[in-house]
């Protein structure tokens, strides 16, 4: 799961047994942290969209099994986002 990744961002939110509580954050601040699945790769990019400073979203690969060229459609939104070569 991601929770630690999103932790890490500022987000305050943690897991009880089968449960997962969120208690919210005013903000959030770019960190590195790292893709395990698809929907945590999402998330993880709308996280690093609305957080202060950078995010980088490492193991992206997983986004683009379901996401063709997420960051371009972004963009076209005006999202400041774009993605490295590795």
């Amino acid at each position: 799961m991601h929770v630690h990744e999103m932790n890490r961002m500022g987000a305050i939110i943690r897991v009880e047994g089968n449960t997962v509580i969120v208690e919210g954050s005013e903000t959030l601040k770019g960190a590195p942290v790292m893709a395990t699945d698809l929907r945590a790769s999402a998330s993880l990019i709308i996280a690093g969209l609305v957080a202060s400073g950078e995010t980088v979203v490492d193991r992206i690969y997983h986004i683009d099994r379901g996401y063709e060229c997420i960051e371009e459609k972004l963009q076209l939104l005006g999202a400041k986002i774009r993605r490295i070569p590795s």
